[in-house]
C-alpha cells in the first residue's frame, strides 16, 4: 500500500467537471484527479485557466472535452479502463466524482426529469460507474431528484441499480452553510462504495458531520436580519458567525481587486429598478438583493435568476459570485469568457468548502482500504 493510499487518498476521475470546483475541493482535500471531462468547451478553458492561475498542475490524462458518453463507446472505455488500470496498478484506489446537469430536476428548471437532455445524463453517469466499477463514486445534484416524487422514483431506480452492480451505498440531504459557505444551497449526495473492497453489501458507512461547520438549523434558528431600506445602515447581530455573511466573503476575497471584480452585467434601462429592491429582499424569482450579514440564496444564474449587490445599485460581478462560491480568493476565470459562460459556470459548481468537506469525509470512510482489481 502506498504512502498516499494510507493517508486515504486515491485517484479521481471527475465528470461534468465545469470550471473545477468540486475537483479543487477534492484537491485541497488529499486527493489527485487525474482525469476532467467537461462537456463545454468554454467551460474547461475555463477551469484550465483557473488552475495555471493558483500554479497548479493540469490532470495527467489531461481534460476530455465532450461528452460522458464518449466513455461507454469502445475506443473511450477502453482507453478510460487502461488508464484506471494504471492508477491501481499504482495501488491507488479509483474514484468517480460527478454532478450531472440538474435543470431536469431543478423546480425552478425544465423540470423534464430523466427524459430530459439533461436529466438523461445522469442515468449515463451511473451507467458509467457499473460498467466501469470504480473503487468509489460521488453523485451530487439538486434536492428535486430526491424530494419530487416522480423525480426520486429515478434516484432510487439509479440506486439499485448501482448496488446491484456492487455498490454499498449511503446517502444526505446537505446544505452549503454546514460547511461554511454562506450560502443555502441544498444539495444530495450519494456516495457508493464497491461491496468487494469495503467489505460490505449494505449501507456504506458514513460519518456525514464530521467534517461539518455549523449545524442545517443556524438557517432557521439564528437572528437573520430581515429586510433594510436600501443604502441604509446595517450591523450584524449578535450571534451570527461573520463566516456566513456576504459581507465576510466580499471582504475576504477582496472582490474589488479581484481579476473577475469589473466582470458585470450593465443594465439596459438605468438603475431605477435596483433601487428599488430593498436590501435582503431575495423573496421573489428575480432581482434578489444580497444582505450584508446573511447569507446568500442559491447561487444559481440561469432562467433570469440575478443576484443584486447589498449596497450598490448593481448586479453582482463574477468576482463576488465567486466568493459566493467560498472559492479561494486566487480562483479567476479568463478575461475574455463571455459574462454568460462566467455566470452559468459559477452557478453550476459546488461550493468549494462544501467539496472540500465531502472530501474528507470521503477519506474517512476510504482510510486503509486496499485496491482491488
Amino acid at each position: 500500500m502506498t504512502d498516499n493510499l494510507k493517508s486515504g487518498s486515491s485517484s479521481i476521475f471527475s465528470f461534468f467537471t465545469g470550471a473545477g470546483f468540486l475537483d479543487l475541493g477534492f484537491e485541497d482535500g488529499g486527493f489527485e484527479v487525474v482525469l476532467a471531462n467537461e462537456f463545454r468547451a468554454e467551460f474547461a478553458r475555463g477551469y484550465e485557466y483557473a488552475l495555471a492561475a493558483m500554479g497548479r498542475k493540469s490532470p495527467k490524462y489531461g481534460t476530455h472535452i465532450g461528452s460522458i458518453e464518449d466513455f461507454l463507446g469502445a475506443a473511450g472505455k477502453k482507453k478510460l479502463l487502461n488508464q484506471i488500470k494504471q492508477e491501481r496498478n499504482a495501488g491507488r484506489l479509483v474514484g468517480f466524482i460527478g454532478g450531472p446537469p440538474c435543470p431536469d430536476f431543478s423546480v425552478g428548471g425544465k423540470n423534464r426529469g430523466e427524459s430530459g437532455d439533461n436529466g438523461r445524463l445522469t442515468r449515463v453517469y451511473f451507467d458509467l460507474i457499473s460498467e466501469l466499477k470504480p473503487d468509489w463514486f460521488l453523485f451530487e445534484n439538486v434536492r428535486g431528484l430526491f424530494r419530487t416524487l416522480r423525480h426520486r422514483a429515478f434516484f432510487d431506480e439509479m440506486r439499485e441499480q448501482v448496488r446491484q452492480s456492487g455498490y454499498a451505498t449511503s446517502e444526505r440531504l446537505i446544505n452549503s452553510i454546514e460547511y461554511g459557505a454562506a450560502q443555502d444551497r441544498d444539495r444530495i449526495i450519494l456516495i457508493g462504495g464497491r461491496s468487494k473492497v469495503f467489505g460490505t453489501k449494505d449501507a456504506l458507512s458514513v460519518n456525514w458531520t464530521a467534517h461539518t461547520m455549523f449545524p442545517r438549523s443556524v438557517l432557521a434558528e439564528l437572528p437573520w436580519p430581515d429586510q433594510g431600506p436600501f443604502g441604509g445602515e446595517a450591523r450584524r447581530p449578535a450571534g451570527i458567525p461573520d463566516q456566513l455573511t456576504v459581507s465576510y466573503w466580499f471582504r475576504r476575497n477582496s472582490v474589488a481587486n479581484h481579476p473577475n471584480a469589473t466582470h458585470c452585467f450593465v443594465p439596459r434601462a438605468g438603475l431605477k429598478r435596483f433601487e428599488t429592491v430593498a436590501e435582503g429582499d431575495d423573496t421573489r424569482k428575480s432581482y434578489k438583493r444580497l444582505h450584508r450579514y446573511r447569507y446568500s440564496p442559491t447561487a444559481c444564474y440561469g432562467n433570469n435568476e440575478v443576484h443584486l449587490h447589498p449596497t450598490k445599485a448593481r448586479r453582482i460581478s463574477v468576482a463576488e459570485a465567486l466568493a459566493l462560491q467560498s472559492l479561494p480568493a486566487s480562483f479567476a476565470l479568463p478575461t475574455d469568457m463571455t459574462l454568460s459562460d462566467m455566470f452559468k459556470t459559477v452557478g453550476n459548481g459546488v461550493p468549494y468548502l462544501a467539496a472540500r468537506g465531502l472530501a474528507n469525509t470521503i477519506k474517512e470512510v476510504i482510510k486503509g482500504i486496499e485496491p482491488c482489481d
